[in-house]
């Protein structure tokens, strides 16, 4: 089996909630778009000191993580050097998405349709 690597949003989740109560402005919200490697053998998301420093995000604060339609708020682990993201299996487990073996990407568990929408 090889490496999967999918284009995952990372989102400030203060922001978002901050720009739902009208705090800040929609474009003040910070968020980055990167290839990360889905790793079920990595437990959460694991991204570098470089991007935690760009959605300036604390420790303790969520990261809003989008694969296409699907999204999880997780915290996020830091590593002090360059390292490559890892997209965790409680990540994927929370989008209820799947590493497809034999096509080496990302597909839902259950399809390509939301099972529900929470509130």
């Amino acid at each position: 089996m090889g490496i999967t690597r999918d284009e995952i949003t990372l989102t400030n989740a203060v922001d978002l909630a901050d720009a739902r109560r009208g705090l800040i402005s929609e474009k003040s919200v910070r968020s980055v778009t990167v290839t990360a490697v889905a790793d079920t053998g990595a437990l959460r998301l694991t991204i570098p000191e470089s991007l935690r420093e760009k959605l300036e995000a604390a420790l303790t604060e969520g990261v809003e993580v989008r694969w296409k339609d699907r999204l999880d708020i997780t915290q996020a682990w830091v590593v002090q050097r360059e390292c490559a993201v890892l997209l965790g299996a409680m990540p994927m487990e929370g989008m209820d998405i799947m590493i497809d073996p034999k096509g080496q990407r990302l597909v839902g568990i259950h399809g390509d349709e939301q099972l529900g929408i929470l509130y």
